[in-house]
């Protein structure tokens, strides 16, 4: 459908949790948005793993999301999905 918005999958709006908000924001976002958003957060943070790039060395905040302190960025996504609505 040519002009139609997408509202479904990556392009749906989602609540991140309270855990999840203290890193990407409290407000409503797309899920590619929260994504972009913990990707500018691990690099800013300097999170992932310096001998394996793949490896995410979660931070306090990040921990609480993730339930451990380090998780591979291909678990990542599973993660974050139990932090949105």
């Amino acid at each position: 459908m040519a002009g139609s918005t997408k509202t479904d999958g990556a392009h749906k709006t989602v609540q991140p949790s309270p855990e999840l908000g203290a890193v990407v924001g409290n407000d409503p976002l797309k899920r590619t948005d929260v994504v972009s958003k913990i990707w500018e957060y691990i690099k800013k943070n300097n999170l992932q793993n310096e001998k394996d790039k793949r490896q995410i060395d979660a931070d306090d905040k990040l921990e609480k999301v993730f339930g451990k302190k380090q998780v591979s960025m291909f678990e990542m996504n599973k993660l974050i999905s139990a932090h949105l609505k």
